[in-house]
């Protein structure tokens, strides 16, 4: 488990410092560029720094364990997180597509494409070497905070190409002596981003959502509850009211199992303990609660007067 912490505080921090960086080179390129896209991609890089200020807290604070307060744990707050950077993404989509609007009625001229082109080129490499540090670990501890952490970066990738694409085509038409064209550029590339954001930011904000309602786990994991209980299949006579969730990147499940009405306390809690320690090794970050429940023998052996399977 402290591995697994570090290894999420990495990746916390390698957030932070790319961002970091992210909004330095936008900051500077801003000054000497004065483009709309690269306001907005700032705009977008100063949420990001904020995010990951606050993934850093989140992190650290859904390490805690369960206490008297919060009896499943701190991993919600990771959920929380998700649905934080969605909304605040799909707001500053709306803001961009309206700077976007008022500045295609009245265009402007870009400074120095150059400089904006190559830094543009300096973002699309550190945020898609970003995504993948951070999406390979938050694939390796199953965490959603992580995991949204670096579909943002990778999405500030793309927008980051969007950007570079759009500085080439200004560098282009005004090279072609296309000056009126090339103003018309810019707003347009802003609107194209604002789109890129709107669509993943709200696919987040939407799962993000669903956790937070308690949702099921993902259909992986409950393929693997039921793998569990069929190799255990000839040791209680059935199972119901299966019952999961999940918190950040922890997993719930709650299960009743019928056992024979001849089997003693200790040998069903032995058998339920057995299943327990099985679901717990096949699902990562899971708390496993099984139930045990004698037979009311109303199963089809007994309605047809047959012998119990399972007697001794």
């Amino acid at each position: 488990m402290k591995q697994n912490n570090q290894g999420m505080m990495l990746a916390v921090r390698v957030s932070l410092v790319c961002n970091a960086i992210l909004f330095i080179i936008k900051a500077v390129t801003l000054v000497i560029v004065d483009s709309l896209a690269v306001a907005a991609d700032l705009g977008i890089s100063v949420i990001a720094l904020g995010v990951s200020a606050f993934l850093y807290y989140a992190i650290k604070m859904s390490n805690k364990p369960a206490d008297t307060f919060h009896n499943y744990g701190y991993g919600k707050i990771e959920n929380v997180t998700e649905a934080i950077e969605g909304v605040i993404l799909i707001g500053l989509a709306v803001a961009m597509s309206f700077q976007a609007f008022m500045h295609i009625i009245r265009v402007g001229e870009i400074n120095s494409p150059l400089v904006g082109f190559i830094a543009s080129i300096a973002g699309v490499a550190i945020n898609f070497w970003g995504a993948g540090y951070i999406l390979k670990l938050g694939e390796k501890h199953a965490s959603p905070a992580l995991r949204a952490e670096g579909l943002h970066f990778r999405l500030e990738g793309f927008i980051s190409l969007s950007i570079t694409l759009s500085f080439a085509l200004v560098i282009l038409f005004n090279y072609l002596g296309l000056l009126t064209t090339a103003k018309y550029v810019d707003p347009v590339a802003t609107l194209i981003v604002s789109i890129i954001i709107t669509v993943p930011s709200v696919n987040l904000l939407r799962k993000a959502f669903m956790k937070l309602l308690d949702a099921s786990i993902e259909e992986t994991g409950q393929m693997d509850i039921v793998k569990v209980l069929v190799s255990h299949f000839d040791k209680y006579c059935n199972f119901n009211n299966i019952k999961t969730r999940s918190a950040g990147r922890k997993r719930f499940v709650d299960i009743n199992l019928i056992m024979p009405d001849h089997l003693s306390v200790k040998n069903a809690h032995r058998i339920a303990s057995a299943i327990k320690d099985d679901l717990k090794s096949s699902m990562a970050e899971s708390e496993v609660i099984v139930h045990i429940e004698p037979c009311v023998k109303d199963c089809a052996f007994t309605k047809d007067n047959r012998k119990c399977p399972y007697a001794e």
